[in-house]
């Protein structure tokens, strides 16, 4: 199965031990689903656990653990299409990757938006409680 996560999500895996993003980072950690992720998403994720919100509840150690994580273990795309479809221009990435990626899950935490769509292409985008249950313990 091959999923993009995110941002909120992996931050949530990380911020909360217990709660669906969590299921859905272990399950990742597990290689139940191949991760796909870009440049974009990793500097996205960086700027997000430099917040000072972000940073008083995760440790340097950890954070410095999931970017590490991620370019170890996720699958890498490099060329994105270009897509302006979501409301918040600022995803418009997630489904560009989901795209050139071939995602069937765009996993996300977002209430509006990306979840408005219901999909992208060939990627059904679907809420963290929902995913977890598939990819779940």
């Amino acid at each position: 199965m091959r999923v993009v996560l995110d941002t909120n999500i992996l931050i949530s895996g990380l911020m909360v031990p217990s709660g669906n993003p969590a299921i859905i980072y272990r399950a990742w950690q597990e290689r139940k689903f191949t991760l796909l992720t870009c440049a974009e998403q990793l500097d996205e994720l960086r700027a997000t656990l430099r917040k000072p919100a972000v940073a008083k509840r995760i440790r340097p150690y950890s954070a410095g653990s999931l970017v590490n994580k991620i370019k170890d273990l996720a699958e890498w795309v490099e060329e994105l299409p270009p897509v302006r479809r979501s409301s918040d221009p600022t995803d418009d990435f997630l489904l560009s990757l989901c795209e050139a990626g071939k995602a069937e899950y765009l996993v996300t935490g977002d209430k509006s938006g990306l979840p408005a769509l219901e999909n992208h292409k060939g990627t059904r985008i679907v809420s963290a409680r929902a995913f977890a249950s598939l990819s779940g313990p």
